[in-house]
């Protein structure tokens, strides 16, 4: 016997959030699938408020910083990254989360969503070809970046513990790994 699962698109998923099918739930579609995400903790949460705040303050009117707020992938994917660095669209927002093409790069805190942070998100966010995405293991508190999406995958991977990282959308914007990894 084979199993299959069953597949959900993007407008699908809408229906169901707007049903109140899934209520009280923490959940992202991935590639069709319906994934329930973990608690956030509380190193979690400060964390990504920190950097949150941060990455505000740095970028001013170049950037919109949505922390914990969904972006919307052709692959049928509706994740919810702890904070993504969007062009500044405003009130088209109110039509559409934003698409690949609207974002700088995405940042996930990761603790008990690590595998899944660095394997699923990975695949999922290369494919549609988002140019850089930074996992922060915050258990050795290091900053793991992706770059140059290439056939599925990111053809560069770095590992960071401190200094200084320059994201590809604005290199000349000089932004300190401890305020990312452990402010």
């Amino acid at each position: 016997m084979t199993v299959t699962t069953a597949k959900w698109t993007i407008d699908e998923y809408h229906h169901m959030i707007a049903a109140g099918i899934l209520d009280d739930r923490r959940i992202e579609l991935l590639k069709g699938e319906i994934v329930e995400m973990p608690p956030e903790g509380e190193p979690h949460a400060y964390f990504s408020s920190e950097a949150g705040e941060y990455l505000i303050q740095l970028l001013g009117n170049r950037a919109t910083v949505r922390p914990s707020k969904p972006i919307t992938l052709p692959n049928n994917s509706e994740p919810e990254p702890d904070i993504a660095i969007v062009q500044r669209l405003r009130r088209e927002y109110l039509e559409h989360h934003p698409y690949p093409e609207n974002i700088f790069w995405l940042i996930e805190y990761s603790d008990s969503s690590l595998d899944k942070d660095l394997q699923i998100k990975t695949k999922v966010y290369a494919e549609v070809e988002i140019p850089e995405y930074w996992v922060v293991n915050l258990r050795k508190r290091q900053l793991i970046v992706f770059r140059d999406p290439q056939d599925g995958d990111y053809a560069s991977k770095s590992t960071l513990s401190g200094g200084t990282i320059y994201p590809q959308a604005f290199p000349d914007l000089a932004i300190s790994v401890n305020f990312i990894v452990s402010i």
